[in-house]
This record gives structure tokens, sequence and C-alpha cells, in this order.
């Protein structure tokens, strides 16, 4: 995102803090503009489509993804172990609460970067930790890696990685999304306690 993007998010994302949330005396922005601007504009609060395929290939629990979209758009296709909460529902406390941890990176997603950054800046602004964005969002996603492919007869080590990375992550996405809504649910969980029984962890 160019800075004139990132400061037009920033603006209205504390027009919609204004509007919408209630009790604005308890939760206001703790982050001044300046600061929030100054924060949009680094690099290092960002992943790319590439990243996060390697985050739900992995399935590393110390990222959480977070899906800003209409729930019509989620139930229609998301990533893999993403959860929904609609830009809209920024105003409720409760759900804000959920995105407050220090051992979970929140990374929000939306299509393009519009509401992602929105939805970044009223987490950021409110003084929540470990808030992240997905660089390009879905859109990126499909064009890093849905559409990979190789071309040419040979491959460097790195190339195949990234290669690997993206086809694993590309499958993985296809099936979840042919799935109903019930089987999403139990395919993760599942995958959660094989995880824990190979950690020696309790179920």
């Amino acid at each position: 995102m160019n800075t004139r993007f990132k400061f037009s998010a920033l603006l209205v994302a504390i027009g919609f803090l204004l509007a919408f949330l209630p009790d604005q005396k308890n939760t206001g922005f703790r982050l001044n503009p300046s600061r929030l601007n100054f924060l949009a504009a680094s690099d290092t609060l960002s992943f790319s489509a590439d990243q996060v395929a390697r985050f739900i290939n992995s399935e590393d629990s110390t990222i959480r993804l977070i899906d800003v979209r209409d729930p019509s758009e989620y139930r229609e296709c998301r990533i893999p172990g993403s959860v929904n909460i609609p830009l809209e529902k920024f105003s409720d406390k409760t759900l804000l609460s959920f995105l407050n941890s220090d051992k979970v990176k929140n990374v929000f997603y939306s299509n393009g970067d519009q509401f992602s950054s929105v939805a970044w800046t009223i987490a950021t602004g409110l003084g929540y930790k470990n808030t992240y964005l997905m660089k390009g969002g879905l859109n990126e996603w499909y064009d890093t890696v849905m559409n990979t492919h190789f071309s040419g007869e040979r491959i460097s080590a790195k190339e195949n990685l990234i290669f690997e990375n993206r086809f694993k992550a590309r499958r993985l996405f296809n099936e979840f999304n042919s799935l109903p809504d019930s089987l999403k649910v139990k395919l993760f969980a599942s995958k959660q306690a094989a995880r824990k029984k190979l950690d020696g962890g309790c179920e």
C-alpha cells in the first residue's frame, strides 16, 4: 500500500470509530493519528501471501487469520483456519476483546487491502498488540498462490521450495472450500487433536 492510501484508511477508520463505537471514553484510540500513520507505513506489520501459505501449511498456532469481509463472502470461500469478523462488527466490544492477545498474531485480510487496513487501524488504535495485515488480501492470494505455475526446464532449490509451499496451500485451499461448512469445522478440530497427540499433549 502507498502512504496516501494508508492515510486514507486511517481517516476512514477514525471516522468509523467516532460513528459506531459505544462508550467512547473507554474505547477511544490509545494511539494518536501520527503514530498510527507511522506504524501503517512500516513493512514489518504485514505478511505476504507466501508467508500466509507457510502458516497454514505448518498449522502455525501463533497465527490467527481474520477475514473481515461480509459473512456471505466468507461462506463462499476463505483461507483455511480463518475466522470471520466482519468490519461492521468491530463496534462490538466483546468481539474486539477476542483480538487482544500477547501470544497470537492477528492477521487481517479482505479481498484487497482497503477493509483489512481499516480493521488493522481500528485494532491498533485501540491499543491491541500483535496486529498485522495480509498484503493484497485474497486478490494477492489468488495471483500468487492459486495461479502459480512453473515453466522452464530447470528449477532452483529456492524456486522449488516456493512452488511446493504454494502448491500445498493451493491444494488445501481447494479441498477446504469444497467441503460443506459443518465439515470445515470438523476438519480443523481433528487436525488440532492429531497435532496435540503428536506433541504429547491432551485432546
